[in-house]
């Protein structure tokens, strides 16, 4: 049974161009794939803590010796990890703020990314343990970045996924959405096609 993972970072939750993009996107891998299942995480509906140093201190200390308050944020995290690792695909809606990720967005990959649970050390480097999965990125900005200096999220997202053993990543970008809306019109449907172009490629619905 298939499995989808949709993470919405979006400040204004499922109303986000960047969520819509991804809302019509598992749409229709929903239709492709009968039966599968969808997880949904919302980071706005239900904001994930930022790391501190009492929250890092839960992951540092040994199974046995956890308080509650620390076995209580090692679960928390668990459950979010158990997400990832029930996803075959992975869908993020991601707009851009100030030039970078949502800060809930970074909150949530400083509670998935764990030693020893999502990657190891190793005398070669870091490996990730989330290998075999698929990820797809829905891209929204009011200004255009891509392919340029100020396109800080793609190398960003890319390394991080990369670094869990997410290697197959795909963007796709809807930009200059604040420019007008001749502008926007014109990068939203673009996106819309993008999409269409994924199902008719049947690279993610087979």
């Amino acid at each position: 049974m298939k499995t989808l993972l949709q993470i919405n970072s979006s400040l204004y939750a499922g109303d986000g161009q960047s969520s819509g993009l991804a809302n019509r996107f598992v749409d229709l891998w929903r239709a492709a794939n009968p039966g599968a299942t969808v997880l949904l995480r919302d980071l706005a509906r239900e904001p994930v803590p930022h790391l501190d140093a009492q929250r890092f201190g839960a992951f540092l200390a040994k199974e046995d010796v956890r308080d509650a308050a620390q076995k209580e944020v090692v679960a928390y995290s668990d459950l979010l990890i158990g997400e990832l690792r029930r996803a075959d695909l992975i869908v993020l809606g991601l707009p851009m703020y100030n030039f970078g990720v949502p800060s809930m967005l970074k909150a949530y990959f400083d509670h998935v990314a764990r030693a020893g649970v999502t990657f190891r050390y190793t005398e070669n480097g870091p490996v990730g343990l989330l290998g075999g999965k698929r990820a797809v990125v829905f891209a929204a900005r009011g200004g255009i970045y891509a392919g340029t200096p100020a396109d800080s999220q793609t190398g960003y997202v890319r390394a991080f996924l990369r670094f869990l053993g997410i290697e197959d990543v795909e963007f796709v970008y809807a930009e200059g959405l604040a420019i007008g809306e001749p502008s926007k019109q014109a990068a939203l449907a673009q996106a819309h096609s993008a999409i269409g172009r994924l199902f008719d490629a049947q690279r993610l619905a087979a």
